[in-house]
């Protein structure tokens, strides 16, 4: 009789579950170990289950889930479900708790890794020429995985899935290229698009390929470095934005200290996500830049108003995990440090409180607005240099520009105007 009763209980979660039903208790468990509310989680599971029973019905095992399987579930067999309760059909739920779903199985080995839409020869072509980017060119992974975006669309939309030869491509295959792919673009956006072409060239010429003619057929786009001013905050839209922070609640003093990172030191967002509790020296006073653009290491001085706002967070907001990231995410998936994408968030809502919404959107112009205030304050373009961690002080000298009082002691008086 318990044998019986068992065995109807183990038919009806797979009925329920489908063929989800081995790993809906892993599943449970990813969620649970990420922070996530029990609503949540069981949400979630009820969706894995309506994706369980339209797989069963498909034919279609565990091992071959991938992105094409659950984009036919959500387009073709979601607006026409007619499947027996709780069976959810909100798109946008069930697309977020199908990705945690492929994120677990491949994190536990069911599935493979995500691969992407190209041949190997291609994918093996990247590879090497990352190589090349890292050990040779020593480039931060940002700037080499824009070269490897543009490189793999270059690669693609000439050879598809047929073997790369260079030797068969004229001039003119290579700026049709650059000039489509940079078709409503900024100057500088069809620019990265051109040096990310010329680097592969180049590349491949060190391998023993003639790939000058190629080289030298890459359109260069027009754009001047110093022909504009750069982007900074006045003093009173700089105060109107740190003040534009709840300062009462954890995430509020969180995105608070974050922009005291920006304001005060001019850090890039990836720099202030990659801040870790071991960088800050309070003896000192003292910060360590470890991940930096430029692959240094950099001690930066703690001002005071930054130093107060990260003791604050760290009293009075930040959760309690084991992670060693100084800013961390306080809603699900917890325990994990933020991204890059949720300091710039934080940001643009802040702008959007402080009415700023309308002129600024990223992150960078804060970098602008400290550079621009240390020169009104007198400081030396070499101390701006090493502020912002500028390997050449040329790359500094955008900032001279904004100094307009000492601009006008040197100006001469245009020709044919009246002194």
């Amino acid at each position: 009789m318990i044998t019986q009763d068992v065995s109807e209980v183990v038919a009806r979660n797979r009925a329920r579950n489908g063929v989800l039903e081995p790993v809906v208790g892993a599943y449970a468990r990813y969620l649970r170990h990420r922070g996530y509310a029990s609503i949540t989680i069981e949400n979630y599971l009820q969706c894995a289950s309506h994706f369980g029973r339209w797989l069963t019905a498909q034919h279609i095992d565990l091992d071959r889930i991938d992105e094409p399987v659950l984009h036919r579930f959500l387009t073709v067999h979601l607006p026409v479900c007619h499947c027996c309760k709780p069976s959810p059909r909100t798109p946008a739920n069930l697309r977020r708790a199908l990705r945690h779903l492929l994120r677990m199985l491949r994190s536990e080995g069911i599935l493979p890794p995500k691969s992407m839409l190209i041949s190997e020869v291609v994918s093996e072509e990247l590879r090497r020429f990352d190589t090349y980017l890292k050990d040779v060119r020593g480039l931060a992974p940002a700037t080499r995985l824009y070269r490897l975006r543009y490189v793999r669309d270059f690669l693609l939309v000439q050879f598809g899935w047929g073997p790369i030869a260079l030797e068969c491509l004229k001039p003119n295959d290579i700026c049709r290229f650059v000039i489509d792919r940079a078709t409503g673009c900024q100057p500088r956006t069809a620019g990265i698009i051109g040096d990310c072409l010329r680097s592969y060239l180049r590349f491949r010429r060190l391998q023993g390929q003639p790939t000058e003619a190629l080289t030298a057929a890459v359109p260069r786009a027009a754009h001047w470095r110093l022909a504009a001013l750069p982007d900074s905050l006045t003093d009173s839209e700089l105060k109107g934005f740190v003040n534009a922070f709840d300062r009462t609640c954890p995430t509020g003093r969180r995105d608070y200290a974050m922009a005291r990172c920006l304001v005060d030191l001019g850090l890039r967002a990836s720099e202030v996500a990659s801040i870790q509790l071991d960088d800050l020296d309070w003896r000192e006073g003292t910060l360590r830049i470890a991940k930096a653009k430029a692959k240094r290491t950099t001690l930066l001085p703690l001002p005071a108003q930054t130093g107060r706002a990260i003791v604050d967070y760290l009293r009075f907001g930040r959760p309690r995990t084991d992670s060693r990231a100084l800013f961390v995410r306080h809603r699900a998936p917890r325990d994990e440090p933020v991204g890059p994408s949720l300091v710039r968030n934080a940001v643009r809502c802040a702008y959007a409180r402080c009415g700023l919404a309308h002129r600024w959107t990223g992150t960078h112009v804060l970098r602008h607005s400290a550079a621009s205030r240390l020169l009104r304050g007198g400081a030396s373009l070499k101390d701006i240099a090493d502020l912002l961690r500028h390997r050449s002080v040329n790359t500094t000298t955008i900032y001279l520009k904004v100094d307009l009082p000492r601009l006008t002691a040197v100006a001469l008086p245009w020709p044919g105007r009246r002194t």
